[in-house]
């Protein structure tokens, strides 16, 4: 293996989900949920949910330590339509073939876009990128990444980013084995 280390630029770093090859995320099934505790505001138009939290939308997890589920208002067969996830805490989200970790993620299902904030670590078969931000475009399957970051007393949906540390995405490509 060898190690890849690239130079700092707006879009650093891009997985087109080579092998295996991504689908199409379906990001109108619906999503299951468990953690230790929730708390509903309803009239705020969300839920928090708490320790060991995990939620599974068809074949993608995401864990985290909390998160807030965001709802539009609006009541489909009984069911509040779910708008947005903000996790923070040791964040990893699954699909097939690809895991991502880091500090924060915000999973937009309007957008169908999930954004992961600090300390991003990508592992994608024997690959492995390291970043202060990662984009995942559900529809298309593709994971960009780049050393921007969240800010020291920020935090996930500020607004406020700067450079990573070191502002550089790093990491591992793995190289076959040729004869």
């Amino acid at each position: 293996m060898h190690t890849f280390i690239a130079a700092t630029a707006p879009v650093l770093i891009v997985l087109a989900a080579a092998a295996p090859a991504q689908t199409r995320h379906d990001t109108r099934a619906p999503i299951d949920f468990g953690a230790d505790h929730i708390e509903l505001q309803d009239k705020a138009n969300r839920g928090v949910l708490s320790g060991n939290v995990s939620v599974r939308q068809a074949e993608m997890t995401l864990n985290a330590a909390r998160m807030t589920v965001i709802y539009t208002g609006q009541v489909i067969g009984g069911n509040p339509q779910v708008s947005r996830l903000d996790a923070s805490g040791g964040v990893v989200v699954k699909r097939p073939g690809q895991t991502a970790r880091s500090n924060y993620a915000v999973y937009d299902l309007n957008r169908r876009v999930i954004t992961m904030l600090g300390n991003v670590t990508l592992t994608q078969g024997g690959n492995t990128v390291n970043g202060g931000r990662l984009t995942i475009n559900l529809d298309t399957g593709r994971a960009v990444i780049d050393g921007s970051s969240v800010a020291g007393g920020g935090g996930a949906g500020t607004g406020t980013t700067t450079r990573a540390p070191s502002g550089r995405v790093t990491g591992t490509f793995s190289v076959p084995n040729r004869n």
